[in-house]
């Protein structure tokens, strides 16, 4: 075997582990998130930039506030699931740099000035993170749920009116219910998705 991670790891954060449409209603808490994002944060994002931001839904008022901008069954299973988080990217994440990425303290302004040019790198490095942080929540022991079938623009005004943050996929989170997962969809195999040149 060519891979460090044991079977067991392989299996909890990628062969055996599929999206989740039902939950039980055992809660997820604020720790287990914690603990998630302790462990992930010390991915890889451009610049060290950080930009992906974790809303925790957890209100039923505002819950109910999100699920009017999805879309199909996104809504009810939102409603159900012990817990839903909204990412986003904070488009102001150059403000950080100095702190996050000491070693060259231009670079704030050298290349992160223009709105334009940070939401550009704000949202591809929101959605890195996103990544690790579906893998971060299977190593907790949890299922993941995440969506991109909302109307964002109208869920950016609804939670973050200052237009500073923009999100991108909401993910419902918790332990998997009954039928949970759909079967498993075909994938790639490595030599229709592996070049060399």
């Amino acid at each position: 075997m060519s891979l460090a991670l044991d079977a067991a790891a392989q299996d909890l954060l990628f062969r055996e582990a599929q999206t989740a449409n039902t939950f039980t209603d055992e809660p997820v808490t604020d720790e287990q998130i914690q603990a998630i994002y302790d462990l992930v944060k010390f991915a890889p994002t451009a610049f060290n930039q950080s930009p992906l931001r974790i809303t925790l839904v957890r209100s039923q008022e505002a819950r109910e506030r999100l699920v009017k901008h999805a879309m199909g069954a996104n809504g009810p299973k939102t409603l159900t699931a012990p817990l839903a988080i909204v990412l986003s990217a904070d488009l102001d994440f150059h403000e950080k740099l100095p702190r996050l990425f000491p070693h060259a303290p231009g670079v704030k302004d050298a290349y992160f000035s223009e709105l334009a040019v940070r939401e550009v790198a704000g949202m591809q490095n929101a959605t890195l993170q996103a990544g690790y942080f579906i893998l971060g929540i299977r190593a907790a022991g949890l299922a993941a749920g995440p969506m991109t079938g909302f109307d964002f623009g109208a869920l950016d005004k609804e939670f973050f009116g200052d237009g500073k943050q923009k999100s991108f996929m909401v993910i419902n989170v918790g332990k998997p219910g009954e039928d949970a997962f759909f079967p498993r969809s075909p994938r790639l195999e490595a030599n229709e998705a592996i070049a060399t040149i």
